[in-house]
């Protein structure tokens, strides 16, 4: 049996995007930025897909910047809110400890440059403490950067509450929502978000396309020079095709939304019962405000590299956390984040499913995983000086 069990990584572009995306690239091949027919007609199709996404968050299309993706969009929202705050003299950033590396990177560049970051405590259920947040503001806090749902253990954070706070005190708000989009109700409006980064290849879309939201009236810091494209403000011809596929994806996911949503909450309410039958485990993370299709678990005694390749031997793709920090042998900031100590940090599990996945698939997780957590225990040291009460357990 093959599971394809790491959806927070990438999604497989769903049928309609694909197709869409082949039409573009054999009708609306054009340069958008052209004055003849067939360019005019990839720019329709570029401003048509401007205003699908922009009514799905609930903005205005002219709110609206594709990009290549979340990475991007993060990395142009955070330098924006700080060339507007350093132009006032704020130079102070409130972030959480767990953020993407898209956020934290770029925020260590900003110290650099003589800005000075607050990062919250998420604490052991993995969520960010409203009444923490405001007590960090300060007269010179230029942007608050929260995630909208973490990465690696799904935790959905109070976007509204923050919204709410930081426009109290006139602060800007951004969110990287690049595994909330598409997969949670999402208006801008409502939660008071000012900028908001998504990526295609998270919602069925293709890889390579993204959008940042950025509220009328905050001038936009550019990150390529060159052409006019995205009114001025992303220079490079657009990838019509990604662009508009990435568009047909979001539409559907949703118009799917309710319906994905219960499903996959059933698989993953089964795969946290049955996991955690296995002794000395953990999910990771608050067990309701979390992704639908988000499960994360420490199993004590093993190493999650050996847990992934032995269930990649049965069939079954998943992650140990953030796929763009596969290559590092360090445990996960955000399990160290929340309070996992580094011998448990070590042997993660993440399991990020679809709305398309069976029982008898869910049922398969659980049995391989119980066998492989089994089998690695049954040579691990770790696990035996456990077991000797040479060590103390500590899930």
């Amino acid at each position: 049996m093959k599971i394809y069990a790491d959806n927070a990584a990438t999604t497989k572009m769903s049928p309609a995007a694909v197709q869409v995306m082949i039409r573009c690239m054999e009708e609306d091949y054009g340069n958008p930025s052209s004055l003849y027919t067939i360019g005019q007609k990839a720019k329709e199709t570029l401003e048509l897909a401007r205003e699908d996404v922009a009514a799905v968050i609930n903005a205005s299309p002219r709110e609206i910047y594709f990009t290549s993706g979340g990475s991007e969009a993060d990395n142009q929202a955070l330098l924006t809110a700080a060339q507007i705050g350093k132009k006032k003299g704020k130079m102070h950033i409130i972030s959480s400890a767990f953020e993407h590396h898209a956020i934290l990177h770029t925020l260590q560049r900003l110290e650099k440059d003589g800005f000075e970051v607050t990062l919250l405590d998420v604490h052991e259920d993995g969520l960010v403490r409203p009444e923490e947040l405001e007590a960090a503001i300060r007269e010179d806090t230029c942007l608050v950067t929260i995630m909208y749902a973490n990465n690696e253990i799904g935790t959905i954070q109070p976007i509204a509450e923050i919204g709410a706070i930081c426009r109290a005190h006139q602060v800007l708000f951004h969110t990287d929502a690049v595994q909330a989009v598409g997969h949670l109700p999402i208006d801008v409006e409502a939660e008071n978000i000012d900028m908001l980064s998504a990526s295609g290849h998270k919602f069925h879309g293709p890889k390579g396309a993204g959008f940042l939201y950025v509220k009328k009236g905050i001038p936009v810091t550019n990150l390529i020079e060159g052409g006019a494209q995205e009114r001025g403000k992303r220079a490079g011809t657009e990838n019509v095709p990604a662009i508009a596929a990435m568009t047909e994806a979001l539409k559907e996911a949703v118009a799917n939304l309710e319906a994905n949503t219960k499903r996959q909450l059933e698989i993953r309410n089964r795969l946290i019962e049955g996991i955690l039958e296995i002794p000395h485990t953990a999910l990771n993370g608050d067990a309701v405000k979390r992704l639908p299709g988000n499960a994360n678990f420490c199993f004590e005694g093993i190493e999650g590299e050996s847990l992934l390749l032995l269930l990649d031997d049965k069939g079954i793709s998943a992650s140990s956390g953030s796929a763009c920090t596969s290559g590092s042998l360090d445990p996960s900031h955000v399990l160290l984040a929340i309070g996992r100590v580094h011998d448990v940090a070590h042997g993660s599990l993440r399991l990020s499913m679809d709305a398309a996945t069976t029982d008898e698939e869910v049922e398969y997780l659980i049995q391989s995983v119980k066998e492989v957590v089994e089998y690695l225990r049954g040579f691990s040291p770790i696990w035996r000086d456990l077991m000797n009460g040479k060590k103390e357990f500590i899930l």
